[in-house]
């Protein structure tokens, strides 16, 4: 097989150099036999595999295979199950949501007043500049076109904590 394929790509090469009849006819004869070769040894390499699978051992390799596809097919990133503030584990999806809108209530309405930053006033008018606020329909479609188990952002917050808050969630961004 790799002798078959080496011979492909000096054929190649010559047929790249000069487009000749004969150089073209080589090239066509080169790569019928190099993927002949390359059909073979796919063949035995997947009679023996076939081989193995047929056996107790093949069997349980089968096993093997199928749970770390289906390990690597997980969505890790979705929420399935958080605590309440009792320290209480939350698995229903109702409760679920209800405990996230209570976290985001919390957060954004000023109960915690003690981790506010205090701003920087370094800057004079002159940086300032007029920076236009997002229209809600341009979040909506925003959120439309996000994908559940995709890449969160910087405070961890999966896209599907954004759709469970609907209208709010649109109003609030």
């Amino acid at each position: 097989m790799q002798k078959a394929t080496k011979e492909k790509k000096e054929c190649y090469k010559r047929l790249y150099q000069d487009r000749c009849a004969d150089n073209i006819e080589k090239y066509k004869v080169a790569k019928k036999t190099a993927k002949q070769a390359v059909g073979e040894a796919k063949g035995r390499a997947y009679e023996g595999l076939y081989q193995c699978l047929n056996t107790k051992e093949g069997g349980k390799d089968i096993n093997r295979m199928a749970r770390a596809h289906d390990r690597k097919t997980r969505d890790f990133n979705q929420v399935k199950y958080i605590k309440d503030e009792r320290e209480q584990l939350l698995v229903k999806e109702d409760e679920i949501r209800h405990r996230w809108q209570e976290y985001f209530d919390k957060l954004f309405n000023g109960e915690n007043e003690n981790s506010t930053d205090q701003l920087d006033n370094s800057f004079d008018d002159t940086n300032r500049c007029f920076v236009r606020r997002f229209q809600v329909q341009e979040v909506r479609e925003a959120l439309k076109r996000m994908k559940v188990g995709k890449a969160l952002g910087p405070y961890d917050i999966p896209s599907k904590v954004w759709w469970c808050l609907g209208d709010l969630a649109i109003v609030w961004l």
